[in-house]
């Protein structure tokens, strides 16, 4: 009966599907901000050789990254009370991915008076380029700064903005100062060598509250020693969402205008 045909044909293509998963593999540009935004930063940045803290922070060479976060290391205002910040993507990144990176970049100026500008002549700007990982630098360090989006797994916006939201001054939510009281750090669960990755900072919160829905938060298993093995939870409901990937959180646009003052 020809009216039975596709039947035979869907389970063919299943069966397909099954044997070959590479056949459903999710082309970056579909759901890209739904992808698991810690795991693929702390993937990318197995082999990275730079010195990394919290997965994606470039340690300071010549000084204390806390306290320079909220004293001098900030991008100046001008005098028409924008921030702009000079920046150049590598000729690497093929057209999309500029465009994804440039489109993560766009996002501060819609509600921020952050606006990244490519470079001309500027002593201090972002050098954005494709090396082995996804991390920055935290703060305005002077001269040119490095920017890491690995092409191999770094291209979602939402990685891109936590990056861009390190190089403005911001650390992870989950070691700031107060974390304690609104998530509970499963040390029994983190690998041993990474535990110093979850230590408490002391960090300027600028009066607002803990946001679970930060980008700037990890996910609940970053770090962790297996599979359902959680490495943070949330307190007191454990199931409250953490680490959204879909960008900047109401909270984190608002700490980025009290900290430069927009």
């Amino acid at each position: 009966d020809p009216t039975l045909c596709p039947f035979p044909l869907l389970l063919l293509l299943l069966l397909l599907l099954l044997l070959h998963p590479e056949l459903h593999h999710e082309d970056p540009k579909e759901g890209s901000e739904h992808v698991d935004l810690t795991a693929k930063i702390l993937t990318a940045n197995n082999g990275s050789d730079e010195m990394l803290l919290e997965g994606d922070i470039v340690a300071p060479k010549s000084r204390n990254a806390m306290k320079c976060y909220y004293n001098s290391c900030l991008w100046k205002k001008a005098s028409n009370g924008l921030v702009v910040i000079p920046y150049i993507v590598g000729r690497e990144f093929s057209g999309y991915e500029r465009q994804t990176i440039e489109g993560a970049m766009r996002a501060f100026a819609g509600q921020t008076c952050i606006r990244f500008t490519p470079r001309t002549s500027e002593n201090d700007y972002i050098m954005v380029q494709s090396k082995t990982g996804c991390y920055s630098e935290l703060g305005r360090t002077g001269g040119r700064q490095e920017l890491s989006l690995n092409k191999g797994g770094c291209i979602y916006g939402g990685i891109a903005q936590h990056e861009l939201l390190h190089a403005l001054g911001f650390q992870h939510e989950q070691t700031r100062s107060d974390r304690d009281s609104y998530v509970r750090i499963n040390w029994q669960n983190i690998i041993q060598q990474s535990a110093y990755n979850f230590y408490k900072h002391d960090t300027n919160n600028l009066n607002t509250p803990y946001d679970y829905s930060s980008i700037m938060h990890y996910g609940r298993d970053a770090f962790s020693i297996g599979y359902g093995k959680d490495t943070i939870t949330p307190i007191p409901n454990p199931n409250v969402p953490i680490g959204q990937r879909n960008g900047m959180s109401r909270w984190d646009i608002t700490r980025i205008n009290m900290l430069y003052g927009c």
